[in-house]
Parts: C-alpha cells; structure tokens; sequence
C-alpha cells in the first residue's frame, strides 16, 4: 500500500479573512430577509446605519492611528459586527442608539485592544449588553410583527420613529398589536407573565404565539439556521460551537420542562425564538474571541448554552445571549490552556 505525505496543513483553500468575512455576511442574508418581512423596514435602515458609522469610527481610528486605512476596512470585518449590531436592535428603536452602540463597538471594543484579531470580547455583544444596561427601555422596545400589527408601519412611518419626528402618542399606537396590547419579545412576554404568576401554557395563548413559537421568530430563527448550515457546508466555520450551544440548552430546557412544565419554557421555544440561531452560528462562532481547540470549542460552546438557559430561566434577562457569549469570551483563554491538544511526540505533562 502506497502512503503520500505532505507537510501540513492539509487544506487545499487558504481563505482570506475578508473572504470569510464575506461568506458569513451572505449567509446572514436569510435572516435578515426574513426580519425585514416580519418586522418592516426599520431592520434594514438600522443595520444601514450601523453600516455607515462602523465604516466612518473604523477609518477614523486608523487615521489617528497612522495605519492603512483601506487595507483594512476592506477585511469587511467592520462590516459584519454592524451589521449584527443592526439586526440585534429593535427595529424602531431610535437613531442615536445605533449610532452609540456601533461606535462603542467598533473604537473601544475593537480597535482600543489593537483592532482584529486582538480583542478580548465580541465587538457586537458587548455593544449590545453596555445598551441593554444603560438603555433597557429603548432595547426591550421590540416591533410588532406586521402580521399582527394594529397600525403597520410604512417606510415613511419607519423613518419618522427612527429619526425622532413622531410623537410618544403616535410612537405607541404603532406599536399595539390588534388587541390593542403592546408587544414584547416572545420569550420577554413569557418570563414577564411567569413573574405576574400565570402558568407557561396561559402566557402561550396569548395572539404573538399564534404559531406556537412567536409571530414570526420561528422562521427568523430558521432563516439563521438556513445560513449556518450554508456555513458549515463551506467550512466557513465548524459544528463544535454551534451544536454544543443546541445540544446544551436543548438538554437543560428539556430538563427543566419535565421536571415543571407550568413554570418553564419548553426546548423547542427556547431554539425558535429570540436569537438562538444567529447567536449559535453567526456569533459565538466567532474565532478571535472563541475558544480553538476542538475539545475547547465543544466546552465553549456547551458553557454558553448552560448560562443562556440560566439566565433565561432565572436571570433578570428574557434572552441571554449576549451576556453569555462576553462570560464565554473571558473563559475562552482558561479553556484552551487546559484543554490544548498534546504536541506529537511528547508525553503529556511535558
């Protein structure tokens, strides 16, 4: 039997990062499609806007930092955390936080720490959790699904509660639903009944679980899932990560139903709803700040799932993700030194 060698690494396609960057941002084009449908347009003129001042904070900071500006802003990393930022706001929610969240992203997270490749945390995640501390009215503010919509929302209407020409009285007549009721997230109007003392199955007859998961988060959270798999078939990223989060939260939430199912959400609205998919596959896959090693990328992952089940259930949070991506990322170098893969040819503990 004949033997070939080659000297490694035994990969036929060096992707570059702005490739990769690239493939990830087209995979992410379902779900936002699919936002864009259920939530009206104010999900596309947020991530637009994000779009413009990441680019414009990016170049600025490589100014100032006397580096080549368009090198790297063409790596579309930039790109890539506004538009997460966009997508993780509510759709109406007003301009300036966008704008705060983007920039906080991209000049303290990112570039304070050297720029790609070395920060600490995700850029997207940890914007998203400094507007959810120091904004929590305006984050939790979701849209209605326009399919249950009382007053549905125009792109003229879109723009005006965006930019602040709209009064507070017109802002909250579109944001009822047709039973004239305001809504939140699934999983908020969930964990917001449970604590008024309402049983899981009573919250879930409510008009935004008509399909049993959220008006319009099941398919949101599909569409994500669509493009993940996408990824993986084009080894943009691996399955450890992804699958460990899906796996753990899908064993805890299944665990946790048995045991109550009057007081806990059940697994299958705990994978369809808020943003478990795109976290799964569109962030915590994220390799700077991530775990690397297989058995490390399998803990990392598993240790997500663990602490958004957590938080979710019994958290002041309704979804956990991004607090538990930035805990991950602080373990992330704590799990590699313990579980780094021993080199060939040496005993372990050498």
């Amino acid at each position: 039997m004949a033997f070939k060698l080659a000297s490694s690494p035994h990969l036929k396609v060096h992707l570059q990062t702005q490739s990769v960057m690239r493939r990830v941002i087209l995979c992410a084009l379902p779900g936002i499609a699919a936002q864009c449908y259920f939530f009206g347009f104010g999900v596309l003129i947020q991530v637009m806007l994000a779009i413009v001042v990441a680019l414009a904070a990016e170049a600025a900071v490589l100014a100032l930092r006397k580096r080549a500006v368009l090198p790297t802003i063409s790596d579309n990393s930039a790109l890539l955390t506004a538009i997460l930022i966009g997508v993780a706001i509510p759709p109406i929610a007003p301009w300036w936080l966008v704008v705060i969240g983007t920039l906080f992203a991209i000049v303290l997270v990112k570039q304070l720490y050297g720029g790609l490749g070395q920060n600490i945390f995700n850029p997207a995640m940890a914007a998203y959790v400094m507007l959810l501390i120091s904004f929590p009215v305006q984050m939790t503010s979701w849209s209605i699904p326009t399919a249950i919509a009382q007053n549905p929302m125009d792109l003229g209407l879109t723009l005006q509660a965006i930019f602040g020409s709209m009064s507070a009285e017109q802002l909250h007549l579109y944001k009822l639903g047709f039973d004239g009721v305001a809504m939140a997230t699934p999983l908020d109007t969930v964990k917001t009944d449970l604590s008024l003392g309402l049983t899981t199955s009573e919250s879930l007859s409510k008009a935004i679980f008509s399909d049993g998961y959220g008006v319009g988060w099941f398919w949101v959270n599909m569409a994500y899932l669509a493009g993940g798999l996408i990824m993986l078939k084009l080894k943009v990223i691996r399955w450890h990560i992804s699958f460990a989060i899906l796996g753990s939260l899908f064993v805890c939430s299944s665990f946790g139903y048995l045991l109550s199912p009057d007081t806990h959400v059940g697994p299958l609205l705990q994978l369809f709803s808020g943003a478990t998919m795109i976290a799964a596959f569109f962030i915590a896959t994220d390799p700077v700040t991530a775990a690397t090693s297989v058995k490390g990328r399998l803990l990392f992952g598993t240790l997500i799932g663990v602490l958004v089940y957590v938080i979710r259930t019994y958290g002041g949070y309704p979804d956990a993700f991004a607090f538990a991506v930035l805990l991950a990322n602080l373990c992330a170098p704590f799990i590699d030194y313990y579980v780094k893969p021993r080199t060939y040819g040496h005993r372990t503990g050498n």
